[in-house]
């Protein structure tokens, strides 16, 4: 799809950043699905995105994208505007020794390089997010043991209507796979109080680490959207999906992977609406056969077709 051209919308004057219409979703998740945006805006950087939510009507829904892993876009598209972070909020930076400071649109693998050659430790597991910054202080999203809220200082929120706070780690309820933040909150930029590590290069080691783990353990070449479910108290997701029979089970282009049972694959030509009946089908059996209501880890956004 081409760049909004003349008339723009009032909305947008003095805005630096990029405004697509009508543009497919299928570009922007991981799982290669999803029908169309209204809008979908790259902010120049974070204060064109605080120029942006000053200035946009309040009837016009808002909803802030990162590298579109855990998302799925139904294949009815979204009634509204699409915020897309990566490009313009990637500031990152280290210092007073330990602490990093990154913008919501970094990656968390970046997070965890950047981390490691500064020699500081803590948040290696971040390599294996597929996702950004800003997703994974959102969801407090972890690997491999780690939990992102472990290592918060604090973070930059940004309101619907522009109005900037910044908020401690002691002021945010977190959770496993969840934050509790200020309605109609979302997060700019966050600081991490990390370790100091041996030397760099163990940093890097044990993220090389960790990434073969991940590659053995998870379908990483194959479309997919992370995790699906969270895992239930003192369980596994995965081993109740394969203990309910579903692991391989498909619908349309949309099968659940053989190699790990937590995890969905668009083989190529899945529709949204494929992998959403079978969130549902893998949800209905894992109830049946073992009682437990699996929860959907992943963000479900848009219209139906």
């Amino acid at each position: 799809m081409a760049s909004y051209q003349s008339p723009m919308p009032h909305f947008m004057d003095g805005l630096r950043g990029k405004l697509l219409v009508n543009e497919s979703m299928s570009r922007y998740t991981s799982w290669r699905t999803g029908g169309i945006a209204d809008y979908l805006y790259t902010p120049a950087d974070k204060q064109d995105l605080v120029r942006l939510l000053k200035q946009i009507p309040s009837d016009i829904d808002l909803y802030w994208v990162g590298l579109g892993s855990n998302l799925l876009v139904r294949d009815g598209g979204i009634r509204g505007m699409v915020l897309k972070t990566t490009k313009g909020l990637n500031d990152i930076y280290i210092h007073d020794d330990r602490m990093l400071y990154a913008e919501s649109g970094v990656s968390s693998a970046r997070v965890a390089r950047v981390s490691a050659r500064n020699g500081l430790s803590g948040v290696e597991f971040l390599a294996g997010v597929p996702g950004s910054f800003g997703g994974a202080l959102t969801m407090n999203a972890g690997a491999f043991g780690g939990e992102t809220w472990e290592w918060v200082d604090s973070i930059e929120c940004v309101s619907r209507s522009g109005e900037i706070c910044q908020l401690s780690a002691s002021e945010v309820n977190y959770h496993y796979r969840s934050v509790d933040l200020p309605e109609h909150y979302w997060i700019l930029s966050g600081e991490l109080r990390l370790e100091v590590s041996t030397s760099d290069q163990q940093g890097r080691e044990k993220i090389r680490s960790l990434l073969d783990k991940r590659s053995q353990s998870q379908p990483v070449q194959s479309a997919n959207a992370g995790s699906v479910f969270r895992n239930p108290q003192g369980d596994f997701a995965a081993r109740l999906i394969e203990q309910a029979g579903m692991k391989g089970a498909v619908c349309g282009d949309a099968v659940v992977s053989e190699v790990h049972a937590n995890f969905i694959i668009n083989r190529g030509k899945a529709t949204s609406s494929d992998i959403e009946v079978l969130i549902e089908d893998v949800k209905e059996k894992v109830l049946n056969t073992s009682g437990i209501a699996l929860k959907p880890e992943v963000r479900i956004l848009g219209e139906h077709k």
